[in-house]
């Protein structure tokens, strides 16, 4: 593990980019009723062409900086910042990375993740309505806290969420969901889009499968059902199970 350690940085979602009312944009309508009826309002829409014509001005800042950003995403309690520990530890010897990291409150993940050899920024969403993903505005504001001419691979790990992330483009060239052996086998056909988006899966906890009721075979084949050419990483953060062959792939994708 490297000596080097890094001071959190926190930053707080600015209120001037809040919507009027907290939403999800998947069905790209909002209704609001009057005294003389109702009509329907297209700001679901609009809100999602602004913020994928940032990802775009974010996609090309990045690619003119050399750096290459993934969007980690999940439920909460998932493993994300268990494994993006493991993965720093495996990789900043030779990658230049950095870490935005997404919650509602709290630094607890980011102050984990900064004695990585990482610098780590983070985001927090509650002063300003406790919004539950990341936006492409919020990623090019905590982005500019680095220097992005250091750096080759920015980790953006997502508040713990398995709808309204899948649904926002921050300019990221890779996107990964964790799914736990907790969780049920069922979450990929339940939130169908986060699995349909991601470029890969990672099941994680896999140590703790014999000691549980949990159908390893089922969850898979559900995965492969709603993407079925997504690769799919069979890991444990805990004893690293499975970690070469995803860190293997990730540096293909990084150098690719």
């Amino acid at each position: 593990m490297p000596t080097d350690m890094y001071k959190t940085q926190r930053y707080y979602h600015h209120k001037d980019f809040q919507k009027p009312s907290h939403f999800h944009a998947g069905n790209g309508v909002v209704t609001e009723s009057k005294k003389r009826g109702s009509r329907e309002i297209k700001i679901a829409r609009k809100v999602l062409d602004v913020n994928d014509a940032m990802a775009q001005q974010n996609r090309d800042m990045f690619a003119e900086k050399g750096v290459f950003v993934i969007n980690v995403m999940s439920s909460p309690g998932s493993g994300k910042t268990a494994i993006l520990e493991k993965t720093l530890s495996h990789i900043t010897h030779e990658v230049r990375s950095a870490v935005i990291v997404g919650d509602i409150c709290t630094s607890n993940d980011a102050d984990r993740l900064s004695g990585f050899g990482a610098p780590v920024v983070q985001i927090n969403t509650d002063a300003f309505g406790g919004d539950c993903h990341l936006t492409a505005h919020v990623i090019k504001t905590a982005a500019g806290n680095f220097n992005l001419d250091e750096f080759d691979l920015l980790i953006v790990e997502n508040l713990g969420n398995l709808v309204c992330p899948a649904e926002f483009d921050m300019g990221e060239n890779l996107r990964v969901v964790v799914l736990s052996v907790t969780e049920g086998e069922d979450k990929p056909l339940k939130y169908p889009l986060m699995f349909r988006v991601c470029h890969a899966a990672l099941l994680n906890k896999i140590d703790l499968l014999p000691h549980l009721d949990y159908d390893r075979e089922t969850a898979v084949q559900n995965i492969r059902k709603v993407n079925p050419q997504m690769p799919i990483f069979e890991i444990s953060a805990r004893t690293e199970e499975g970690f070469d062959s995803w860190i293997e792939w990730l540096m293909q994708k990084l150098h690719g």
